[in-house]
């Protein structure tokens, strides 16, 4: 486990994330990608340290920064301790339902990395009406059956 403080930069229109001291990096066994549990204040989030343009860094998704608490400049104290415990996503129902009845999709799904389907569960589950999810369903079968 290790603590340092960092910058929560913007990376672009909206996308932030904390560089990684080298040091840490190496404490947590180096490598490509390196998957933690990371602690911003009270709120504790698996992910995973990978180089982006040279520098490790930790993304730092909105929901996050929400619960959270905090935004792109902040100064933060992070903490991180490497994470090998397997990467599970609860799908939710309208989507088990879908993937069900589309085994080609389900496989896709399944090939998956954890945080694209997060990305696709987080579509379904943000949904504010029936109709917007119901789009998002299928826009989610049309990706995973290309």
């Amino acid at each position: 486990m290790a603590t340092f403080d960092a910058e929560l930069s913007l990376d672009g229109a909206t996308a932030t994330g904390i560089a990684v001291p080298e040091d840490v990096v190496e404490a947590l066994g180096g490598g490509g990608r390196i998957p933690v549990t990371v602690t911003i204040g009270s709120v504790t989030y698996p992910s995973t340290i990978a180089r982006m343009k040279g520098v490790a860094k930790i993304p730092v998704s909105a929901d996050i920064r929400s619960r959270a608490g905090v935004a792109a400049g902040q100064l933060l104290t992070v903490t991180v301790e490497h994470d090998d415990a397997p990467r599970t996503v609860e799908v939710p129902q309208e989507l088990r339902a879908l993937l069900d009845e589309h085994p080609d999709a389900a496989a896709a799904f399944a090939a998956l990395s954890p945080s694209n389907q997060k990305r696709h569960v987080l579509a379904v589950t943000s949904a504010k009406t029936d109709e917007t999810r119901q789009r998002r369903l299928a826009a989610i079968l049309a990706e995973l059956q290309r």
